[in-house]
């Protein structure tokens, strides 16, 4: 028993170590106090949650105490994706984007003004529409966590707080929205 026990756990492993599977592990952030600004309160919860507990950086609330600061904001959007044959709803797709910009204590440019853009499709029936709100706000929720872990990893691509010329971390803007799903 204990043998097919061991046996399992070593298969187990090798095929998370052959897919690529790694842990997050430990961020190492150019920065190690970083204020965020802007960011609505769900969102600047995560950033602190994310950023404090995978690195040795500290959010604090006051900008004159911070090595970088972190402007966020975020924008939702709903538009009609495909109608049925009545020129009713019956897809709807949902954008959720998150603009950042984040500069040195000393006014330093480190992250120009960048954009992280994500889209959801979401069916859609009359019949269903309490229903329907709650999947979008769940849908929303999980784009936000989604954009904030992006965020984090783009804050680990800062390497010092003082920038050469060319080693300036380029700004990022969204790509074009996927186009809708064949029906």
């Amino acid at each position: 028993m204990i043998r097919r026990s061991f046996l399992a756990l070593v298969c187990g492993t090798t095929i998370l170590t052959a897919c690529g599977f790694q842990l997050r592990g430990q961020q190492n952030y150019a920065f190690k106090r970083l204020a965020i600004v802007g960011a609505p309160p769900v969102v600047a919860a995560r950033l602190k949650r994310m950023i404090e507990g995978g690195s040795d950086t500290v959010v604090v609330k006051s900008t004159s105490t911070a090595d970088a600061i972190l402007s966020v904001s975020e924008g939702r959007s709903q538009s009609v994706l495909t109608l049925n044959s009545a020129g009713a709803a019956e897809e709807y797709a949902l954008t959720y984007s998150l603009s950042y910009t984040l500069t040195g204590a000393d006014g330093t440019l480190l992250i120009p003004s960048s954009a992280i853009q994500l889209n959801r499709a979401m069916t859609y029936s009359v019949t269903y529409a309490l229903a329907k709100a709650q999947e979008s706000e769940l849908l929303y929720a999980d784009m936000q966590n989604d954009a904030v872990d992006q965020l984090t990893r783009r804050l680990a691509s800062v390497r010092s707080l003082h920038p050469a010329a060319g080693e300036q971390t380029p700004g990022v803007a969204p790509r074009a929205p996927l186009p809708p799903p064949p029906l």
